[in-house]
């Protein structure tokens, strides 16, 4: 997946205070600006971002699980021991898995995967269900007795003959947490940017110690940004509930035998 440095688009906003002060133009920056603060300190997991991508599947070296010969001149020897303690040679492309009587021809798509929006193989556009379906993670499956092509000219406009685009959405689904969590960050940083001046942006005084009538206040708000955290009750929880080692990015794998489908990035 490329680099992603900010949310494909602001997240949905359901106001918990009064925006009717503030022109459409305002509420619209400062929700992108909560959403692309909350995107980053929970991970930067979340879409559904759109991406369309061009993937060849990789020939099955292993049709069957045999065992390893040596000095078999048939695709490269990568070794694995199985269960039983016997020498095998690793399938590539995942064709066949432990489970299935039958092969499988699949690609595999780089995710989390929300969900496939077009699957074109030279012009034709494939019909879900019947044509191809997702399995998780991320593994488009051929059906109808077809398979993916393992080559096919990048030089050529998608939709051409000896083609194969997919475009699908990549991320993990919003919730009711997080639109409440987005709403109260950005009507925060409304009230302070938007004008009124009430709170949210304005310089923070950092406060260690305050004693008056009897009530005494030590503040540090350094550690309260230092771990990630805003200050705000339920955005807070919110980070603590998906990202409660506060992760900077998505988990990845990456392997030397996996090559990455290809995305045009322009034009």
């Amino acid at each position: 997946m490329t680099l992603q440095t900010a949310p494909c688009d602001p997240w949905p906003f359901e106001p918990c205070c009064e925006i009717e002060q503030y022109d459409a133009e305002t509420v619209t920056r400062w929700v992108a600006v909560a959403s692309s603060i909350l995107w980053r300190l929970s991970g930067m997991r979340w879409g559904p971002c759109p991406v369309t991508v061009r993937p060849c599947r990789r020939s099955c070296l292993e049709g069957s699980p045999l065992l390893v010969r040596w000095g078999a001149t048939a695709g490269p020897w990568i070794p694995y021991m199985d269960a039983g303690g016997k020498w095998r040679n690793a399938s590539v492309c995942g064709c066949k898995s432990s489970c299935s009587c039958s092969e499988l021809c699949e690609i595999y798509l780089p995710g989390p995967v929300y969900d496939v929006t077009e699957v074109n193989l030279g012009g034709q556009v494939l019909a879900p269900g019947l044509e191809y379906r997702l399995d998780a993670p991320g593994r488009l499956v051929r059906l109808g007795g077809g398979c993916w092509p393992s080559c096919q000219d990048m030089a050529a406009a998608p939709g051409q003959p000896d083609t194969l685009t997919v475009t699908y959405r990549w991320g993990l689904p919003l919730d009711a947490a997080a639109v409440a969590a987005v709403s109260e960050l950005a009507c925060h940083l409304l009230r302070g940017c938007g004008g009124s001046g009430a709170c949210g942006c304005k310089a923070n005084r950092n406060v260690t110690r305050l004693q008056r009538q009897g009530v005494e206040i030590e503040i540090d708000p350094t550690l309260i940004y230092a771990e990630g955290r805003t200050g705000l009750p339920l955005v807070d929880l919110w980070l603590s509930a998906v990202n409660p080692y506060g992760q900077r990015d998505a988990s990845r794998v990456y392997s030397p035998d996996f090559k990455r489908p290809r995305v045009t990035q322009w034009p």
